[in-house]
């Protein structure tokens, strides 16, 4: 499906790898031209080279920490100044600390709020003005886990599998079976999934959708 993205700009936070990186390299097989901000330079800089060649797309890598006050400005200062405009925000967090509620210290609750709330926020207000001009779309990336448990494989689920399966000294392909069953998946998303999804809420094909929160999580969470 022609998405009609060809041409378009894209600023994509959290971008060095798990589903930013998906939903950076979705956007440009769509034929986006790509700013990845994340803090890695190492990993921005490999995924700009692999997605800049698969796609042929430019991927412009901006080193940017959304937790800091100024983060949001610099990765639209560099889209601006690449581009001239982003035509669309993909606001993407990565991980924070997970644990019982009790158990998480204020610095904890801090430091996921800095990430994942105000991070958002901040990166919105910097690229407001442009993407009312273009006009453009926002999409945020949140973690199921704030409603239902609908895991995505990425480098921390994986973590978690080893863990599971050294705790039951299964396998670790059996672990990944298991715990899927135990939280009633039939099996656990993959990036490109919330990639591709990202897509084309970012599209004109979408602009029905304002506002909308989608489940993307095997049915996980049931509300029928």
């Amino acid at each position: 499906m022609d998405l009609g993205l060809t041409g378009k700009v894209a600023l994509v936070t959290g971008a060095s790898g798990g589903i930013g990186g998906a939903i950076a390299e979705a956007l440009a097989r769509q034929g986006c031209d790509v700013v990845a901000a994340a803090r890695s330079a190492e990993a921005l800089q490999e995924l700009a080279e692999t997605i800049g060649r698969d796609a042929n797309r430019q991927v412009v890598p901006c080193i940017a920490d959304r937790r800091e006050a100024d983060g949001g400005a610099r990765a639209v200062g560099t889209a601006e100044e690449e581009f001239r405009c982003p035509d669309i925000l993909v606001n993407n967090a990565g991980s924070t600390k997970r644990g019982d509620v009790f158990a998480l210290s204020e610095g904890d609750w801090r430091e996921g709020f800095a990430l994942k709330f105000f991070g958002y926020v901040r990166m919105t207000r910097a690229c407001w003005p442009l993407l009312k001009a273009a006009p453009g779309a926002v999409v945020n990336i949140i973690a199921i886990g704030g409603r239902t448990q609908g895991p995505i494989e990425t480098n921390r689920l994986w973590a978690r599998l080893e863990r599971y399966a050294e705790e039951t000294g299964l396998g670790l392909e059996e672990a990944r079976r298991r715990l899927a069953r135990e939280i009633r998946l039939a099996r656990f998303g993959q990036a490109a999934e919330i990639g591709d999804a990202a897509a084309f809420l970012a599209s004109t094909r979408a602009h029905y959708f304002q506002g909308a929160l989608i489940d993307i999580d095997s049915g996980a969470t049931r509300t029928m």
